[in-house]
């Protein structure tokens, strides 16, 4: 595992599986914008993760980086926020699953009559939305447990390290795919 000090490193754990560290909200930004290139309309990504972790502050920069309309915030009261591109590239689809019951208020939602034309991003959809595409990359959200850390308006510590553990699973994500996202994670220059 190689890793930066101080700064963001990447590590591969086990085949397919890659691990980022971030020394703070705006180097998890900077891994969603990296990832922002490699993504397209159909694109399903799983965010998983304690509560303060950073899903909220990672799709904050994946929305920058696809050039989306509106700020990104949490849909935790609203469940879902869609975000019309501004470029011409797929919307944004933003979902918050903790509020939800069970499966048939996933179906509720009618997600997957957007899945095919956006990147959606589903906050706390482990194992309740797998079923909505046949691929899909779970993103794991991990930091320590600090008190009184500053946080921003969703509640996610700002300084703060993080590691992020993004599994790709599915045959959208095949060796070239996941290598040439690790190659493009590999390169975010360290936080010094």
């Amino acid at each position: 595992m190689t890793e930066a000090t101080g700064g963001t490193g990447l590590g591969t754990p086990a085949p397919g599986v890659l691990t980022v560290r971030t020394a703070n909200a705006e180097g998890s930004r900077e891994v969603a914008r990296v990832l922002a290139r490699h993504l397209r309309a159909g694109d399903l990504l799983v965010l998983d993760g304690p509560l303060g972790a950073g899903k909220t502050t990672f799709t904050q920069g994946l929305g920058q980086a696809l050039g989306v309309r509106g700020a990104v915030a949490s849909p935790t009261f609203v469940i879902s926020r869609v975000h019309p591109s501004l470029t011409g590239g797929p919307a944004l689809v933003h979902v918050d699953a903790y509020r939800l019951g069970g499966g048939v208020d996933i179906d509720d939602l009618d997600l997957d009559a957007d899945v095919d034309d956006a990147v959606t991003v589903i906050e706390w959809g482990r194992d309740r939305v797998e079923q909505l595409a046949d691929s899909h990359l779970l993103l794991e959200l991990e930091r320590p447990d600090v008190v009184d850390a500053p946080a921003d308006g969703d509640g996610d510590a700002l300084d703060e390290p993080r590691t992020l553990r993004l599994t790709p699973i599915g045959p959208r994500w095949d060796a070239d795919a996941v290598a040439a996202l690790r190659a493009d994670l590999t390169a975010i220059p360290g936080e010094n």
